[in-house]
């Protein structure tokens, strides 16, 4: 019974995906049908999440500088703490300043951040993460309130994160949001595209994602160059590949590999007439974030070549469940981490386009403040937005009391998220030109927040 349900699952999807692929821009939800402002954008607008596969120990990430949180911050990680003096170059100065002379700094490792921080293009987004509603410590010790479902799992913490969902979702709040703009698009393939293999958060409902190297797009081999070096024998390759059929998946692999092999010559051609940058990016190989963000910087600058008007981008790097090392692994991810954003961000500037670019980071979780060797897994967590729009040199949310077991933690520094998911997504939609009445479809979380608390204002 069980196989047959799958089986008619797998059906239906694929009949969809047929019927979109005959019938687009047509065949989209309601709610995209409904985004009329969004499909005729006449400006370009792309988002890019930057995923930190593993949790991402936010204790080492931005630290509380002022005597009194310092002093706590040490206490509970006596091996792992930064001393005051190693962090005096990155104590942040934001332009509104926290309650009760509160301060943090940012790890020394991500210094090349510091600059854009102050620069007002950068804001910290603090104690994020999942969550299905507003939630209290006291309900979640009562557990009288829905929680996000399987907490503390990686697999599903990263699922939850991207998709609202556990593992095992068929769609991401990335690729919903390229639901409403694909149509728009004059490629709606290019509408959510992968830098990393493959994640639900950029699968929608109708669009779906595009996934490239960072040397660009993939190629078929025996139909990109002559296979066995004959010409003729590629041209049949592809009419094999290509040819339509009377059977369901033998005419969605065709459809599929049509779609991207035009896709793929669309792109390499657009990549090759697009304008050369020369912001330094590390040597190629040896920093994988900031090869996948070079790549995305390209593919932004032919925007205007393929017809994009809106994109959401997905780029990745993994190495984050420190559980034991953390005081030698981490700093070594830290330093990556802001030697690519910082020139993923300056390419932009380069290429006139850095108030059209939203970059953000996300991760599997937080971790726990308690420490030995490592942490563990946690819950909330901090995170960066960069871009020439955002209304960066400040903090958002609420600073977190640094205590074990505290008012804002559930045990071990594992924090009590005080900023969802979804209102963070949802900030980042609205820049897009998402409506508040989609969004509620994009974020099925968000109607459980007040309509004043969904936009929080960085962007």
């Amino acid at each position: 019974m069980t196989h047959d349900a799958s089986r008619r699952a797998f059906l239906k999807r694929s009949s969809m995906l047929a019927m979109a692929g005959a019938a687009a821009p047509w065949a989209l939800n309601l709610a995209a049908m409904s985004e009329a402002a969004a499909a005729t954008a006449t400006d370009y607008k792309a988002l890019v999440c930057v995923f930190l596969y593993g949790g991402n120990d936010y204790g080492n990430t931005l630290i509380p500088y002022d005597a009194t949180r310092y002093a706590a911050y040490q206490g509970m990680r006596p091996t792992l703490a930064y001393t005051q003096a190693q962090l005096a170059g990155t104590v942040l100065t934001p332009g509104v300043a926290l309650a009760g002379g509160m301060q943090y700094a940012l790890a020394p490792e991500l210094l090349p951040l510091k600059a854009i921080f102050d620069s007002g293009r950068m804001g910290v987004m603090l104690n994020v993460g999942t969550l299905v509603q507003p939630t209290t410590k006291a309900q979640y010790t009562a557990g009288k309130v829905p929680l996000p479902p399987r907490l503390f799992s990686h697999n599903d913490q990263q699922s939850v994160w991207q998709a609202s969902s556990p593992e095992g979702a068929t769609s991401g709040w990335g690729g919903r949001m390229g639901d409403l703009f694909e149509s728009g698009n004059g490629n709606a393939v290019f509408t959510c595209v992968n830098v990393s293999g493959n994640a639900v958060y950029l699968s929608g409902r109708t669009a779906t994602q595009y996934q490239v190297s960072p040397n660009g797009p993939v190629a078929l081999n025996g139909v990109s160059r002559p296979l066995f070096g004959s010409a003729a024998c590629s041209a049949a390759l592809q009419t094999l590949v290509t040819a339509p059929s009377t059977h369901l998946f033998e005419n969605e692999y065709s459809r599929i590999s049509a779609r991207s092999l035009s896709a793929g010559s669309a792109l390499s051609a657009a990549l090759d007439a697009g304008p050369a940058i020369s912001t330094p990016f590390p040597a190629p190989g040896t920093n994988p974030l900031a090869d996948q963000l070079k790549l995305v910087a390209r593919m932004i600058s032919t925007a205007d070549a393929v017809g994009a008007k809106r994109q959401v981008f997905f780029v990745s790097m993994g190495g984050f469940d420190n559980h034991d090392g953390l005081a030698t692994i981490h700093p070594g991810l830290l330093a990556s981490l802001a030697q690519a954003l910082g020139a993923f961000y300056a390419a932009t500037r380069e290429l006139q386009v850095d108030r059209q670019v939203t970059t953000f980071t996300a991760s599997d979780f937080g971790r726990t403040l308690t420490a030995n060797d490592g942490s563990d897994h946690g819950w909330g967590s901090m995170h960066f937005m960069l871009g020439g729009a955002v209304n960066g040199g400040r903090y958002y949310g609420t600073p977190p009391a640094v205590a074990n077991n505290g008012p804002d933690d559930v045990g071990q520094g594992r924090l009590l998220p005080s900023t969802s998911v979804d209102q963070y997504a949802a900030t980042m939609g609205k820049w897009l030109g998402i409506s508040d009445t989609d969004l509620l479809t994009v974020l099925p979380n968000l109607g459980n927040w007040d309509a004043s608390q969904r936009n929080l204002g960085f962007v």
